[in-house]
């Protein structure tokens, strides 16, 4: 069976940046790696919207890290 999943070895270098800012500031002691890998896929969805589509759904690029991880570390 084919592997299907993003690695991190492979996201583009300002995705990473910002994905271990976010996680940094709300997730002290807690490892970014596990926390962001089942969640790489929805983030690379978001990245390949448009602007506008982004807006539609009240959001900005900066704002992908936080929607993704919403459930786990709310603002």
């Amino acid at each position: 069976m084919a592997e299907t999943d993003l690695t991190t070895r492979f996201m583009p270098a300002n995705w990473r940046r910002d994905m271990d800012l976010f996680l940094a500031e709300r997730a002290a002691g807690m490892n970014g790696y596990i926390l962001a890998r089942p969640r790489l896929a929805s983030v690379a969805h978001l990245e390949s919207l448009s602007e506008s589509e982004l807006a539609a759904m009240g959001l900005t690029r900066a704002d992908i890290p936080s929607f993704v991880f919403e459930d786990l570390l709310p603002e």
